[in-house]
């Protein structure tokens, strides 16, 4: 569905993306991580042709953005992180306005908004989009950027500053839009969203891409192995790091020679073993990690000074 190589966006020497290549086919979903200022937006606006890249290539369904903008725009569904709406506008208006600009008839937009609306639970009963609360602009948006029936959708930040139950029912969506094959580019910084639906994930800083593939390619390569260990005894083990639950000690081990280590303690203080129990990184967990460990380039470094005297 979209193929990205080599993609780079400067700003007067700043390098705001360097060096972005990835792949996406029908019905996946992409989430895209990183601090604030590594680049994510840059990135979304770019596969977007909202901004033009300095170097590299986008195809979408086969299709170059620079030489065919007006196609790609007609296949794709855009949805920034601060969505200004038409506030005097009621509901259903502002959504025919910008299905007629798609080229629907009113009578086929309105089979097309009330669809939409059911699918994201918006009820609009003609109220104006400034009477609306947070949560339900936001439907409101997401309905805008599907209006044209898109193959990729682009969201940025699609959940951010929503309560919990809006947000669970925009990621709900997001899962149903894959199952009606819709390809999904998606930033966010609620960790556990990003883990529970994507099939492939990438995580960016100072503009490129330290880690990317799916969780348990990057479970694999950022993990950290644990375990935790359950047994009984009739002496105060000798272990730190230990609790008690249910009539069982409990004691994590961070690896497999920390596990084998505990072990013999517990069995040679007469001990028994009775479970053990691998544990899984998080992606939260990977991220902090990949933040900590991953080292800045030394263009990276050049660029940071760049910003910081500007």
């Amino acid at each position: 569905m979209i193929d990205v190589r080599g993609l780079r966006k400067e700003y007067d020497g700043f390098v705001a993306v360097a060096d972005l290549s990835f792949s996406l086919g029908e019905g996946e979903i992409l989430g895209i991580v990183g601090p604030n200022g590594a680049g994510k937006t840059t990135t979304l606006k770019m596969i977007a042709t909202l901004i033009k890249p300095t170097a590299g290539r986008i195809s979408i369904a086969g299709l170059d953005p620079m030489r065919e903008e007006i196609e790609v725009k007609r296949r794709i569904g855009f949805l920034p992180e601060e969505s200004p709406l038409y506030e005097q506008m009621t509901v259903k208006d502002y959504l025919i306005f910008f299905a007629e600009l798609y080229g629907l008839d009113t009578g086929e937009a309105l089979v097309k908004i009330e669809e939409l609306l059911d699918m994201l639970s918006l009820s609009a009963d003609g109220k104006r989009i400034g009477d609306l609360s947070k949560g339900m602009r936001r439907k409101v948006a997401i309905i805008r950027s599907l209006i044209n029936d898109p193959d990729l959708l682009i969201y940025d930040e699609p959940t951010s500053g929503l309560d919990p139950m809006t947000s669970q029912q925009i990621i709900e969506f997001v899962l149903q839009l894959k199952e009606e094959k819709k390809t999904v580019i998606f930033s966010a910084h609620n960790l556990h969203q990003v883990e529970r639906i994507c099939d492939r994930v990438m995580i960016m800083k100072n503009g490129r891409v330290v880690a990317s593939g799916t969780i348990g390619e990057i479970r694999d390569r950022w993990g950290k192995e644990g375990y935790i260990l359950e047994f009984r005894s009739e002496n105060d083990p000798p272990l730190s790091s230990l609790w008690k639950e249910n009539g069982y000690y409990r004691v994590r081990c961070n690896g497999s020679d920390e596990l084998g280590e505990v072990t013999r303690l517990i069995i040679e203080d007469g001990g028994e073993v009775t479970r053990i129990t691998p544990l899984t990184s998080t992606l939260e967990e990977i991220f902090l990690r990949v933040m900590d460990e991953y080292p800045i380039h030394e263009e990276i470094k050049e660029n940071q000074a760049f910003a910081g005297n500007h």
